[in-house]
């Protein structure tokens, strides 16, 4: 048996590392979503539309300015075998679709974080973009990051009489 594990090593160290970027791969994309998850309670109060008129707000506006939020999240190697797989038999590609949801929604939480540090009561206008990035994404129709824009127009109201803040 230890012959055999000898003469076949490579292909043990071969597949020790492929499990080792799964699990690593899988911690870290189940640790980015606790803290999405967490994030987005802490900032459900901050309500953001794609509404582009702020006529529904029912006062007049002190300020309104651009917030912006973005990130690229970058693709492991195993969901990228997996990709590959699923090119070839056909079917909805999973792997991609955790990576553009943890972009798409990191973005969004990144935006809501600088309108609320601006002292923003809601973001309208809410713009998303995304693009395929990397050295050969374009190319050889690969995906090795995906970067998220998320945009709007944050609507800071102007403090009620007798405020001090």
């Amino acid at each position: 048996m230890g012959e055999f594990i000898l003469q076949h090593s490579d292909f043990f160290i071969f597949i020790f590392f492929v499990a080792l970027g799964y699990g690593a791969g899988s911690l870290m994309e189940r640790n980015h979503y606790r803290s999405i998850r967490k994030r987005e309670q802490a900032l459900l109060s901050l309500p953001v539309t794609t509404t582009e008129h702020e006529s529904f707000i029912g006062s007049e506006i002190g300020e309104a300015t651009l917030v912006v939020g973005s990130v690229v999240v970058s693709i492991d190697y195993f969901k990228r075998l997996l990709a590959i797989l699923r090119n070839i038999f056909g079917g909805a590609v999973t792997s991609y679709e955790s990576l553009v949801d943890r972009a798409r929604r990191e973005a969004i939480l990144r935006m809501k974080e600088a309108a609320r540090q601006q002292g923003a009561a809601l973001v309208i206008n809410l713009r998303l973009e995304t693009s395929a990035i990397g050295q050969q994404a374009n190319r050889k129709r690969q995906v090795g990051s995906v970067e998220a824009i998320a945009y709007g127009t944050a609507i800071i109201l102007p403090a009620a009489p007798g405020d001090d803040g």
